[in-house]
């Protein structure tokens, strides 16, 4: 058997919260969502203007990250023509994303979830995306009851 930490509703509206932060500092409403460690969603939100064509690419990012444990953006790299992934974007019944803007969460080594935001560029995206992992860590690494919990480098 098998013990693992798994991402709890909190966990993933604290996440939710810094991501919609950064996407009004960078005034990019977003569709962001938050999968579990399975890749199964766990909490989405829809910003008044994003795109309703980008609430399913969010979903793939954030699931491509979860399950596949790697960003969207290294998919990317290696997916093209001639590359080792190539065709992978069609896999899952066509959920797994290749285009930047998808980023797992782990806890020590395991994966707990992953974030997946679209609307606004690849690289707005991934920032909006990374705002959340930083509040996770910071999430992480606060102290409980006396002990500091650990994080994945």
């Amino acid at each position: 058997m098998k013990l693992v930490p798994k991402l709890t509703l909190k966990d993933a509206k604290i996440i939710m919260q810094a991501c919609v932060e950064q996407a009004e500092k960078m005034a990019v409403d977003m569709d962001i969502a938050i999968t579990d460690d399975a890749g199964h969603l766990l909490y989405f939100e829809r910003m008044d203007n994003a795109r309703i064509t980008s609430i399913d690419i969010s979903i793939g990012k954030s699931f491509t990250a979860s399950a596949a444990r790697k960003s969207t953006r290294e998919y990317g790299k290696v997916s093209g023509a001639g590359q080792p992934a190539f065709g992978i974007n069609t896999s899952n019944q066509g959920r797994f994303s290749i285009i930047a803007g998808g980023l797992p969460l782990f806890f020590e080594d395991h994966i707990v979830g992953g974030i997946g935001c679209s609307s606004g560029t690849p690289d707005q995206d991934e920032t909006v995306a990374m705002a959340g992992v930083k509040a996770f860590e910071e999430l992480v690494c606060r102290p409980q009851n006396g002990v500091i919990s650990a994080r994945r480098q």
